[in-house]
């Protein structure tokens, strides 16, 4: 509660520079009450709470500032073990680029540009640099970038000249009446605002370019592409002052018809913002995750009221199921280590106390899940998403064979799986 302090005052100089004063006192005052029953709370609840409460955190809770966060991830697919490395160096890269622009400070806008252009810019993804080639042999990309305040997006679609779509996407957030240009319109747009274009041959990587030419020659065979009709990246990132941006780029499906267009750009399927629910970006079979529009369904969840969730979390695997894969991947849902089987991640998952029933991330958690699981029952298509709810807290799923994705811990660390 904010308490008003009223006083009588003169007229005199020094009481008007004091009136003046009052608002913000009153600010602070009713801060430090705050302040005071949390830690009475924490009191009573474990003593060990009592070291969190260091300066920076101080100054955090007088002046209402978030705890920043980010997620980043590079596609759901069947990757492959000689692909899983470059996938952890990528998305780490990522998190290094987006957290050190959080961490002093900086706004989730930069930091989301700034993860998804490392991740463009690396061959191992589906996105700019890298991209699948079109049934001409061509690159077209798609990005959108969405605030979660107004809930205004900016998306470009069919793009061949630019090299890192997500930087025209933020042009289009910030600069353009429309939510969504596309192909040479989109283009136009960008050398107006200063992005340069490119050749479209610096968008195609030798990998892509030879499995364009045997899938030419052998009826769009799976085996001769690394994440043959799914692979997309994406970032998620909650700043100091509470802005919530979500974001997705992608090169699109193999050898796909010139012009299609997938979820990724489209709001509320391959991306989802919105400051009272949370953030979401979506990988997979794009006309799929259309149809239940994927990201906006996330969001949905995160917007249902955690004591509406049952605990406790989904039980762990027997020590029978570590041992071996799942027969059937692709209804089989992974939330993290801790919750599935050891063959699509090998690390220990940092999240012991989180993923405790109804912890910190569980409500984030399970809205990944059950969105995932109703992909596969509405579609029987596979995917992922991950996503940061309205407080920053983490929650990612897939029923894919793999998913690249990371996140900083909460204790700054910058954690990646594969």
């Amino acid at each position: 509660m904010l308490f008003q302090l009223s006083f009588p005052l003169s007229q005199e100089p020094g009481s008007v520079r004091f009136a003046t004063l009052l608002p913000w006192l009153s600010f602070v005052f009713s801060r430090l009450l705050y302040l005071g029953s949390t830690l009475a709370e924490s009191i009573l609840v474990s003593r060990s709470l009592l070291p969190s409460f260091t300066s920076l955190r101080l100054f955090d809770i007088l002046f209402a500032r978030m705890k920043p966060s980010l997620i980043v991830h590079g596609g759901a697919w069947d990757i492959p073990d000689e692909a899983v490395e470059a996938c952890h160096a990528g998305c780490r890269r990522a998190l290094e680029a987006g957290w050190a622009i959080l961490s002093r400070d900086g706004s989730a806008l930069d930091a989301v540009e700034a993860a998804i252009i490392v991740l463009e810019d690396e061959p191992v993804f589906d996105a700019g640099y890298g991209s699948h080639l079109n049934l001409d042999g061509r690159v077209e990309c798609d990005a959108i970038i969405m605030n979660g305040a107004n809930l205004r997006a900016g998306a470009a679609a069919g793009l061949q000249r630019v090299k890192n779509p997500i930087r025209l996407a933020r042009k289009i957030l910030e600069n353009c009446p429309h939510m969504m240009l596309v192909a040479d319109g989109a283009e136009r747009f960008a050398t107006k605002h200063g992005l340069d274009l490119c050749d479209p041959e610096d968008l195609i990587c030798e990998a892509e370019r030879e499995a364009w030419r045997r899938c030419s020659q052998d009826k769009h065979a799976v085996a001769h592409h690394r994440g043959h009709e799914q692979d997309t990246v994406g970032a998620v990132a909650l700043d100091r002052e509470g802005r919530l941006f979500a974001g997705t780029s992608t090169g699109g499906t193999c050898c796909k018809l010139p012009g299609r267009v997938g979820d990724s750009p489209l709001i509320g399927c391959g991306c989802y913002a919105d400051s009272e629910a949370g953030g979401v970006s979506c990988t997979g079979y794009g006309e799929a995750i259309m149809k239940v529009v994927m990201a906006k369904m996330a969001a949905d969840f995160l917007r249902v009221s955690p004591s509406q969730h049952d605990c406790p979390a989904p039980q762990k695997p027997s020590a029978s199921a570590k041992s071996s894969a799942p027969e059937k991947p692709r209804v089989s849902i992974h939330l993290g280590s801790d919750l599935e089987s050891e063959t699509h991640h090998t690390e220990h998952h940092p999240y012991g106390a989180p993923f405790e029933p109804c912890g910190p991330n569980f409500h984030a958690m399970l809205a990944a899940r059950e969105t995932v699981h109703l992909l596969a029952k509405r579609t029987h298509a596979t995917g992922g998403l991950i996503l940061l709810d309205r407080e920053g807290n983490p929650g990612f799923a897939f029923n894919t064979p793999r998913m690249a994705y990371g996140y900083v811990d909460t204790d700054g660390t910058l954690m990646t799986w594969v």
